[in-house]
């Protein structure tokens, strides 16, 4: 999962493209791809969706029947989540399209940015909100959080607001006029796995609420995680990126029925599944950050 989907540089292979063309003037930089752009037209459709189901759910709690348009407010909590997990998709394929078109411009990397604002940034911060302040449950409304909710959805929504500057400035084609970093790592948590870290929490919250009643109070965990990876999000923790895979990839035979396998078991287990694997990235990240400090290795040097 990536945080900006097309970087500004064109690809002197692409028809519409001259490579003797200054791509900072006006005309290049607005140019809009359709293929990528409609990738992140459906990341922004995504999170406005998530958090229109969000506002269904609190109408479907105040209610008197608990029901809004036919359905409860644990169902439109589902379809919030999964609209975040599929933005995320959305998101991921938008940067992938355009680098393997050639079909990048300045425009796309700040209209990618702005979309994610809205799906990884409103849309898990409400959710959230609109979750934990709940007067049926998951915690009877606890009052106290009214007092400090907002403040932990605003923190996670201006990390991840300036998390996505940060990248825009670092990537910036003008910031690496004479040098180009080979380390293909993210600076800090990626936004969209934020996001991805916070429904997948609590969608098995909500499995678990729903099968224990007991545990229902643990959805007092979903602030304490959203000001955990607003943190890494700002943090200097390099995380994996996937944008070296591509068609020309290749894996071991055994390797190959092993990530079948897994894929197999997320989709069956997807409740707990997807929080596994983001979780897994994080401390795989985290992990490798504290390895390289205790052995001085740092990572990969900027080249020529």
């Amino acid at each position: 999962m990536q945080d900006s989907s097309e970087s500004p540089h064109a690809s002197p292979t692409d028809t519409g493209y001259n490579p003797n063309e200054d791509p900072y003037s006006v005309k290049q930089a607005s140019r809009i791809y359709l293929l990528p752009n409609l990738m992140t037209a459906g990341n922004l459709f995504c999170g406005f969706a998530s958090l229109i189901c969000c506002i269904f759910a609190r109408l479907a709690e105040v209610a008197p029947t608990g029901m809004y348009n036919g359905h409860t407010s644990n169902n439109y909590y589902h379809y919030a989540i999964w609209l975040i997990l599929v933005a995320a998709l959305f998101d991921s394929l938008d940067g992938r399209l355009a680098r393997m078109g050639g079909r990048e411009s300045l425009f796309g990397a700040e209209f990618d940015s702005l979309a994610d604002v809205v799906s990884f940034g409103i849309a898990p911060a409400m959710m959230m909100f609109f979750y934990i302040l709940s007067p049926t449950e998951p915690t009877k409304g606890i009052e106290w959080f009214r007092h400090i909710g907002w403040a932990v959805g605003f923190i996670y929504l201006l990390c991840a607001a300036m998390r996505l500057a940060r990248f825009n400035v670092i990537t910036n084609p003008l910031i690496h006029r004479a040098a180009k970093d080979s380390n293909k790592d993210f600076v800090g948590l990626p936004v969209p796995t934020a996001a991805a870290t916070v429904a997948a929490t609590m969608l098995c919250l909500m499995r678990l609420a729903k099968t224990y009643e007991s545990l229902r109070q643990l959805a007092l965990l979903l602030p304490i995680l959203m000001l955990l990876v607003s943190f890494l999000m700002m943090s200097t923790i390099r995380f994996p990126s996937g944008k070296n895979l591509g068609m020309q990839t290749r894996i071991r035979a055994r390797y190959f029925v092993l990530l079948l396998i897994g894929i197999g078991l997320l989709v069956y287990f997807r409740s707990y599944a997807f929080l596994g694997g983001c979780l897994a990235f994080i401390f795989f990240g985290i992990i490798r950050h504290i390895k390289r400090k205790l052995t001085g290795k740092s990572p990969t040097p900027t080249t020529p």
